[in-house]
């Protein structure tokens, strides 16, 4: 349920709406609460389609990297919806069950590199109200990754924020994608940490 009644492939007889449907469907299984409410704006989904299209096409950045740092924004802008499919996405992605669950406590768990601490750090600062991104975070984040890189790497949590807070003003529940396994959970709002993690 939405705040808002989503827009049904059977409801729309938009030729680009109708395509989002499908594409949905073969890449998720089924339809999803936001594709039916941007729907009632198709030359914003369109755009939208397009940017997400154009980001699942980067690949200069570990696959694995990107999707933890995904869920990790989705879990600090609080949107259920959105730790629901991370949590999915994340499995599929080689992130284990125990990295899920340590997720809230990642700073002082042990599975994770300290390479993947220092990017849950930066997806953190960036998804943190206000954004918090120090110059001693970004020059550790500079120390691993190339300019190129790194613009994907924001991209991809930045993204993620968007997802997060459109579908959160909906009031988007989560649709199963995680029902029976472990899910990340949204995190309360808190101040963005000060330290930051070492990497070795």
């Amino acid at each position: 349920m939405t705040r808002i009644e989503e827009v049904t492939a059977s409801a729309t007889r938009n030729p680009f709406v109708q395509i989002a449907f499908r594409l949905s469907r073969r890449e998720l299984g089924r339809d999803v609460a936001p594709l039916g409410v941007y729907a009632h704006a198709p030359r914003l989904l369109v755009g939208y389609g397009m940017f997400e299209q154009a980001t699942a096409k980067q690949h200069e950045v570990d696959e694995r990297l990107k999707v933890l740092a995904e869920t990790k924004a989705a879990a600090v802008v609080n949107c259920e919806f959105c730790c629901d499919i991370a949590s999915s996405i994340a499995r599929e992605n080689g992130i284990t069950e125990a990295q899920l669950l340590a997720l809230p406590n990642y700073r002082d768990s042990d599975e994770f590199s300290a390479l993947e601490r220092l990017v849950l750090d930066y997806a953190s600062a960036i998804s943190r109200t206000p954004t918090r991104v120090t110059d001693e975070l970004f020059a550790a984040m500079r120390e691993h990754f190339g300019e190129r890189q790194l613009v994907e790497l924001t991209n991809v949590i930045a993204l993620e924020n968007m997802r997060a807070r459109f579908n959160s003003a909906f009031d988007m529940t989560p649709a199963g994608f995680s029902e029976g396994m472990v899910c990340v959970r949204p995190e309360p709002a808190a101040a963005a940490p000060d330290a930051l993690a070492q990497v070795t």
